[in-house]
């Protein structure tokens, strides 16, 4: 590979693999199932670098994941492994978070686009409060104080919740 498709590549990748990534894990479902998938299609694609990079090599490369991913239930799905004992199979809800989340979702949007951004980069990100001061341009004082804020005003808008036990 020549350096200026090699470059072409970096910046590509560099621009886009955070979306890209993002709809891996909505077809996996699992983070480091996603990083797996997108990294496989992305070696799948750059050998065919050369002949794509000027038409829509992000169009190919979600083909290649899609591809993938069917690939992969495909062969689970012959796979058709049968539990033992399945009396003590423990069978969890995984919609039973949906309504919380959901809720917290509704209620972040309350919050001023300050503290939203403080709580999403504190515990949705999980940055120290340094790294949070120094991305929103203020003090790790001033961090600590919106996230106080945010925590509050998060209570009183879901009373009933466990969620937010952030910083009792």
């Amino acid at each position: 590979m020549e350096d200026d498709d090699r470059a072409l590549l970096a910046d590509f990748v560099a621009s886009r693999a955070p979306v890209l990534v993002r709809v891996a894990y909505l077809l996996t479902g699992d983070r480091s199932s996603a990083e797996d998938l997108f990294q496989t299609a992305l070696a799948k694609t750059i050998p065919k670098w050369r002949s794509i990079r000027h038409s829509d090599p992000e169009g190919y490369l979600r083909a290649v994941m899609y591809r993938e991913q069917v690939s992969w239930w495909r062969r689970m799905r012959r796979r058709r492994d049968v539990p033992i004992g399945t009396d003590d199979l423990v069978v969890t809800d995984p919609s039973a978070g949906t309504d919380l989340r959901l809720a917290f979702r509704a209620a972040l949007r309350q919050l001023p686009p300050a503290q939203r951004a403080v709580v999403v980069l504190r515990y949705y990100e999980d940055l120290p409060e340094a790294e949070v001061a120094e991305l929103l341009g203020c003090s790790v004082g001033t961090v600590r104080s919106r996230t106080h804020r945010a925590i509050t005003r998060l209570r009183q808008l879901l009373p009933h919740t466990e969620l937010l036990e952030l910083q009792r």
